[in-house]
């Protein structure tokens, strides 16, 4: 597969407003999407996620690190460079309603991609607008209408079909369900897969909900703190998790069958995650992880590959994380669990990450 988007060591640091403490929102994170693959990104809120998908977009400069998209590196890029790469990767955010501009119309708003690129597809732009609507499940669509007067499901899909309209090769999703209903959660959900099927769209799709991503991601990556603490193929992430804090955001969200064995106690991290402008010395999950030692106040681990397109940043991964992530999984799918298959890397691009 050829790479879309590749980040080397991309870090990103804020100044406090008060005091001279800098925050690392993103610190030191390596990835690659290749075309057509779905690149998961999950982890508890202020751990940088948002931060990593506005470096991807460059819609932020790095404090450090290479961005390259498409081979071409756009690292510190300026408009002009940038503004033909911008209509091959494009966004859909958390609130459909506060992406839309309420003043204008939806017919405005799918036509304003065409003119601030200066492009005229064949068959014009009227027809094009139509074509989108009805891919995304909005057929005979009054383009007359107002973003107020619609639900959050159809205002979800009118974003994605503007993020759509000038063929984009990268999609970016910043948590594109957590605003919605459930059922409606499912619908968009489909939706994405359908059209990644038909066109062949990279997505780096952002999440705070493991289920969410195990239905659509190839590759799964957990954010914790501003880096990357386990990556790997979305099933083997989900049948088995191997860092310590996987393995709890998976338990904290048990299935009707971890619910009927009452057996289970759901493990629970103590505390909230620690200030990013003071992280601990050492691993940055010691301080809440049920494993620690005194290695990991001392030395950080460092992601490391386990197999094949698989790493997790854990001194005690695999040998003695593996049994506890295989228990989650089988509790949480009951009867139905299997074994964790092998993590195999789905692109044959990276081994890793």
């Amino acid at each position: 597969m050829t790479g879309v988007l590749a980040l080397d060591h991309v870090a990103r640091s804020f100044r406090q407003r008060r005091g001279r403490s800098l925050v690392r929102a993103v610190d030191g994170v390596s990835l690659r999407i290749a075309s057509g693959e779905t690149v998961g990104v999950v982890g508890e809120s202020g751990c940088g996620k948002s931060t990593l998908a506005r470096l991807a977009l460059r819609l932020i400069e790095p404090s450090a690190g290479t961005i390259r998209f498409d081979g071409q590196d756009i690292t510190h890029a300026g408009p002009r460079t940038l503004l033909p790469i911008r209509r091959r990767m494009q966004a859909v955010f958390q609130d459909p309603l506060a992406s839309l501009n309420p003043a204008m119309t939806i017919g405005e708003i799918l036509r304003e991609p065409f003119a601030a690129h200066r492009l005229s597809p064949p068959g014009g732009v009227e027809p094009r607008i139509l074509a989108l609507l009805e891919q995304v499940g909005l057929p005979e669509f009054d383009l007359r209408r107002r973003p107020a007067e619609f639900s959050g499901g159809q205002l979800q899909r009118i974003a994605i079909a503007r993020a759509l309209a000038l063929d984009p090769d990268l999609v970016v999703a910043d948590e594109p369900t957590s605003a919605l209903d459930p059922s409606i959660q499912a619908q968009i959900v489909n939706l994405l897969l359908q059209i990644q099927r038909a066109r062949g769209i990279a997505y780096l799709i952002i999440s705070h909900d493991l289920d969410v991503l195990g239905h659509v991601a190839d590759r799964i990556a957990v954010m914790y703190l501003g880096t990357i603490v386990e990556i790997g193929g979305g099933p083997a992430v989900m049948q088995g998790p191997l860092h310590p804090y996987t393995q709890a955001l998976l338990a904290a969200a048990p299935t009707l069958a971890a619910r009927r064995d009452r057996s289970w106690q759901r493990p629970v991290l103590p505390g909230d995650p620690p200030n990013p402008a003071a992280i601990p010395a050492g691993c940055r999950f010691h301080p809440r992880c049920p494993m620690a030692q005194a290695i990991c106040r001392i030395e950080a681990p460092p992601l490391r590959a386990i197999a094949t397109g698989y790493a997790v940043a854990c001194h005690f991964a695999p040998d003695e994380t593996r049994a506890n992530g295989a228990a989650i999984a089988r509790t949480r799918l009951g009867a139905a669990a299997v074994q964790a298959p092998a993590p195999v890397a789905r692109s044959t691009m990276e081994q890793y990450p």
